[in-house]
């Protein structure tokens, strides 16, 4: 059955799947997972297989890729058939006949990806990962919390994809084989996926404080894996110029909606400023939104149903959510400039009626009010101000003095110099 996966897998990533292909895969990873799943192979106090930390990672991978692919082909062929007017039960002798043939075999096989079958996979091998001494299995157990997270994230249910993986993110992502802890490269991959769809949940809930410590750190992390070359060794290097990209275009929204006091370091900072710079002036200008560069950065959801296009409404519900949050920007950057100022010459600043302005005052503080991660809620504003009478007071959040990012700067710099130093030759 794991060998079966494996070419199966390769034939999918050469070629361009048809329908017959996605739901032959559908059969392979159902084989695999019921084989792994076996009561016998759970219960053996031996270990029953020998799996690479490797091969699980890209199982599980694979698995959730190919029911993203399943979903998005599917939406295309029935939006297809919505707009040649073909019936799958009726067909006319106009229709196309490969939207014929497709529509035919997705009605014969509606078990096929069905996402409540996925999900309990997923479950269920992390079910059997938390109680299993087998390194396999706890592998597996690993991978699926992190695949389930990833998989509840494309399909918009961001509480879910935080939950999903809450526990091994808590409790380090490691194994214990022959009594030992080990931790494998294939774990800190499916970090940096957990980290971006995490990133993507906090941003979609208003958890913008929360969004930019985990993508930062993560970032940070990556910043410094390119410069020393570390990254470049694990398999698939290739992909994570791609993801650090994505992760910097969302950090460079959260940075402009929320103040990042202490939570990026200066370095990331100056590379957001450097790739998306000029794209934000603009959308302090009014001229561009940030709907392009979610559109860049975020994933392709999708929908396990039929009806709509998560991908469109997605997008949509956060241009909504931005528009808001833009006009918020532009109350913030004037009260910076006060400790005291009138409602009514506020509002004018913002071009508004004093009584459209007020309800505008409070929803700021409200929207910006997040819960963190300790449970509590606590105000992402850099400033306070509260209103009394006609008046809007204004208190500029006390500063910390920080000096660790000077001197972690200080220190990679000269860890740098160090390096092209001892890269000079000295023979004479």
């Amino acid at each position: 059955a794991i060998y079966r996966e494996v070419t199966h897998r390769h034939w999918h990533s050469v070629s361009r799947p048809n329908v017959r292909d996605r739901i032959e895969g559908w059969d392979v990873y159902r084989e695999l997972f019921e084989e792994l799943l076996d009561e016998e192979n759970i219960t053996s106090s031996e270990p029953p297989f020998y799996l690479l930390p490797e091969w699980t990672f890209d199982i599980l991978h694979e698995f959730v890729y190919q029911f993203q692919g399943f979903c998005q082909f599917r939406a295309a062929v029935h939006s297809s058939a919505k707009k040649h007017d073909v019936d799958v039960d009726n067909p006319t002798p106009n229709a196309p006949h490969h939207l014929v043939e497709n529509l035919m075999a997705l009605s014969q096989n509606p078990e096929a990806w069905a996402v409540e079958t996925v999900m309990s996979y997923l479950t269920r091998l992390i079910s059997v990962g938390k109680t299993s001494q087998v390194a396999a299995f706890q592998y597996l157990g690993i991978f699926a919390s992190i695949a389930l997270s990833r998989l509840e994230c494309l399909t918009g249910d961001y509480r879910g994809c935080l939950q999903a993986a809450a526990s091994v993110m808590a409790g380090g992502v490691s194994v214990t084989k022959d009594g030992e802890t080990q931790t494998s490269d294939e774990i800190v991959q499916s970090v940096f996926g957990w980290a971006y769809h995490a990133g993507v949940a906090y941003l979609m809930l208003r958890r913008y404080k929360d969004a930019t410590r985990t993508l930062g750190e993560i970032c940070s992390y990556m910043q410094r894996g390119f410069k020393t070359g570390q990254l470049r060794k694990l398999p698939n290097s290739e992909q994570f110029n791609k993801n650090y990209d994505r992760m910097v275009a969302l950090l460079a929204i959260l940075t402009h909606v929320c103040p990042p006091t202490g939570l990026v370091e200066d370095s990331l900072l100056r590379v957001i400023r450097e790739k998306h710079g000029p794209q934000l002036s603009k959308v302090d200008s009014g001229e561009d939104s940030y709907e392009d560069l979610f559109v860049f950065a975020c994933p392709k959801f999708i929908s396990p149903a039929l009806e709509g296009d998560a991908y469109k409404l997605q997008i949509l519900q956060f241009g909504k959510e931005m528009e808001a949050q833009h006009s918020s920007r532009k109350l913030r950057s004037y009260m910076k400039l006060y400790t005291s100022i009138a409602v009514s010459k506020l509002a004018a600043f913002n071009d508004m009626e004093e009584e459209e302005f007020l309800p505008l005052l409070l929803s700021f503080k409200h929207r910006m009010r997040q819960l963190e991660e300790d449970g509590s809620y606590k105000s992402a504003l850099d400033i306070h101000y509260h209103l009394s009478n006609d008046t809007v007071h204004v208190d500029e959040a006390e500063k910390q003095r920080r000096f660790e990012n000077y001197f972690m700067a200080q220190i990679a710099q000269n860890a740098d110099l160090m390096k092209e130093i001892e890269a000079i030759s000295t023979e004479v």
